[in-house]
């Protein structure tokens, strides 16, 4: 579904990717790992059109991204930090959600009731905490039926029932048939929802595999630890 070849990019004097080449098949939850500054939102952020590269080439089922922009119809995404018009309610916000991509949600109801939340439809969006607003991001990255979901830290600020709604959620996602990509820095969930990691060092694909070949290459029983021996000063 992704194949991305011979991609650099370059912010002034910081070489943020270089030389990095990936291949994501349809279906399956993919986690895009990798310590800060390794490249992981840049990458996210050249898949969705928002960044430019300097170098390569990036193909949504065989078609070149820089060519088309209308890919990102089939594209559903949750920035890390999404910045609401404060003045809006709730149902303002999902109602201009809808009127800009033209078509009604099949699944925005369900979410609202998964995540609780029906007693803040009518509140504004500025009086709503962190956790809250991050259900809101949650519900707008997942109420169309897109084939590709990127999500860049999802479960930020999430109590443990909304945790294991998400988990719920991302797994009939997946059983859909679609592809998932997510960042996340916890590594309970990655371990628990990812079939596949690909793990960035210094702009560079440093590893791609499924968390028991990870194991198995660092001689490691225990995912944090298989991680953290990719960033021991010996691989570096």
């Amino acid at each position: 579904m992704i194949k991305i070849s011979d991609l650099h990019k370059r912010f002034g004097k910081n070489q943020v990717l270089k030389d990095l080449n990936l291949t994501i098949d349809s279906g399956g939850i993919i986690a895009i790992l990798g310590p800060n500054g390794s490249g992981k939102t840049t990458l996210i952020k050249a898949i969705l059109g928002m960044v430019l590269p300097d170098k390569g080439t990036i193909l949504i089922d065989e078609n070149n991204i820089t060519k088309d922009s209308s890919y990102r119809e089939q594209i559903d995404y949750l920035p890390q930090l999404a910045n609401f018009p404060n003045n809006l309610k709730l149902r303002e916000l999902l109602t201009m959600i809808k009127d800009l991509r033209a078509k009604e949600s099949k699944k925005e109801h369900m979410l609202i009731e998964r995540f609780g939340l029906e007693p803040y439809l009518n509140k504004k969006l500025a009086h709503l905490s962190g956790g809250t607003r991050q259900k809101v991001n949650l519900v707008l990255a997942l109420m169309y039926d897109s084939p590709l979901i990127i999500l860049d830290e999802p479960t930020s600020g999430l109590d443990p029932v909304s945790l294991i709604n998400l988990k719920e959620i991302l797994l009939l996602e997946k059983q859909a048939g679609k592809t998932i990509l997510l960042s996340s820095h916890i590594t309970s969930f990655v371990e628990q929802m990812a079939d596949q990691l690909v793990f960035l060092l210094e702009g560079q694909i440093y590893f791609q595999g499924s968390i028991s070949q990870l194991k198995e290459q660092s001689k490691e029983t225990n995912f944090e630890r298989a991680i953290a021996s990719i960033l021991s000063p010996a691989h570096v």
